[in-house]
């Protein structure tokens, strides 16, 4: 982020910190809290100029930033601090763990506090999809600090070399986005010796090309039910058919030095499903303007809730700061927190009502507005799932057998219903 934004962000963020409520949420006074997260030297940049604007509007607080460098990493670490009583106070938690930390029993239950006349972030301000598994029996134990919806980012100049003159964010705008148009598309960018789409291998992709299509992956009650379901089945097969055709290709299997990004900066790939982090790979071919997003296509046309990936602020169960700890927390959450950590060079979409202006702020891609709308009818992932460590992961291990022609759709979908059955007892 360019200095001056910075800058202007920090103070305006002053001033938005000195017009909400004030006091510590709790009556804590000269109370230490730590916060500790992953992140990008950039991203944490960002944080410690929150922590600083946060600090002078809260005089009595002091804030200390405890990064861990490596996601990977990161999640073993909290569960051992927190199982030894030396968890940080306020801490992010990754959506593939967030289950199991609500499990732990080592989170505090936020209901009461978010619904109470301190709160700056409460229940309703939230785009209800984006809870995920952080809600377990009607209480909320941590809440989503952003949000990144998986658009179809596209290449315009790829999609010219294949001869395709039709514009995927001006056909969803009409209402024409079908999946009939844009397997078509695939088509014709594979025969003209390009990547037709680029894909991560990950809960957000299967889940959102099921449910894109009219499938049921799991039903309101948080049963799996996929395996069973003719509209998923037929979606499977269909996606299982072009990663096996390699008109679409998984990101996670690209050799170095031939990744995802370079093959989309280099125009050699028609889409890339991506968040709003898109934007830096887009900047990385000197062509931005080549470069818009669309939603994912459905039958007919009509916009169908698709995966939002997201991560959680939580905190610790044990604080001896709790309203410090509260204070800060709600205004890291609140629309002024996450207008300050996301624009200027953002890289994901508000996940609270009234932060919106971030991702429209560069007009930047042209239909920016894509990203709010994935976002008010996303999903995270299903709760059942995410509350079992690594079972997203084994899942998505099944379709990638799946995309390398090893498995067929019904083996895939009953597979993953055994090995769901056998971790959750559903």
């Amino acid at each position: 982020m360019k200095a001056g934004v910075v800058i202007a962000a920090t103070a305006a963020l002053t001033v938005g910190l000195g017009a909400c409520s004030g006091g510590s949420g709790g009556g804590d006074s000269s109370k230490t809290i730590v916060f500790s997260t992953w992140g990008s030297a950039d991203e944490l940049a960002i944080y410690k100029k929150f922590d600083a604007a946060f600090m002078k509007k809260h005089p009595d607080i002091t804030v200390k930033l405890q990064p861990v460098a490596s996601y990977s990493d990161y999640h073993s670490k909290l569960l051992a601090q927190l199982a030894s009583n030396t968890a940080p106070d306020v801490f992010y938690v990754g959506d593939d763990k967030i289950g199991q930390f609500v499990d732990s029993g080592r989170l505090m239950d936020m209901t009461t506090l978010m619904n109470s006349s301190a709160s700056q972030s409460k229940v309703a301000d939230f785009y209800p999809g984006l809870f995920g598994a952080a809600v377990k029996d009607g209480k909320y134990y941590a809440a989503p600090n952003d949000s990144n919806p998986d658009v179809l980012w596209y290449d315009k100049i790829a999609l010219k070399k294949a001869g395709i003159t039709q514009d995927p964010a001006t056909l969803a705008a009409e209402g024409k986005w079908t999946t009939a148009t844009y397997l078509d598309m695939n088509d014709k960018l594979k025969a003209a010796g390009l990547t037709g789409s680029i894909f991560w291998n990950y809960w957000s992709t299967h889940y959102s090309w099921i449910s894109s299509q009219g499938g049921t992956a799991y039903d309101s009650n948080g049963k799996f039910v996929g395996d069973t379901d003719p509209k998923t089945v037929a979606a499977v097969d269909q996606l299982g058919t072009y990663f096996q055709a390699k008109k679409f290709i998984a990101a996670d299997t690209l050799p170095e030095g031939a990744g995802a990004d370079s093959l989309f900066a280099t125009h050699k790939t028609g889409f890339y499903v991506e968040g709003r982090y898109g934007i830096a790979t887009a900047q990385q071919s000197g062509d931005p303007k080549a470069y818009d997003i669309a939603p994912w296509p459905t039958p007919d046309g009509k916009a169908a809730p698709t995966g939002v990936a997201t991560s959680y602020l939580a905190i610790n169960k044990q604080t001896k700061a709790k309203g410090a700890a509260f204070t800060f927390w709600t205004e890291f959450l609140s629309a002024q927190g996450q207008t300050f950590r996301l624009q200027g060079a953002g890289n994901a979409v508000p996940s609270i009502k009234g932060a919106d202006k971030v991702v429209l702020e560069d007009n930047y891609p042209a239909h920016a507005k894509t990203f709010l709308e994935m976002r008010n009818i996303g999903f995270e992932d299903y709760a059942t799932e995410a509350r079992v460590p690594n079972l997203s992961t084994d899942i998505s291990d099944l379709y990638l057998k799946l995309y390398q022609g090893q498995s067929t759709a019904k083996d895939t979908l009953d597979q993953s219903a055994a090995l769901i059955k056998s971790k959750t007892g559903q």
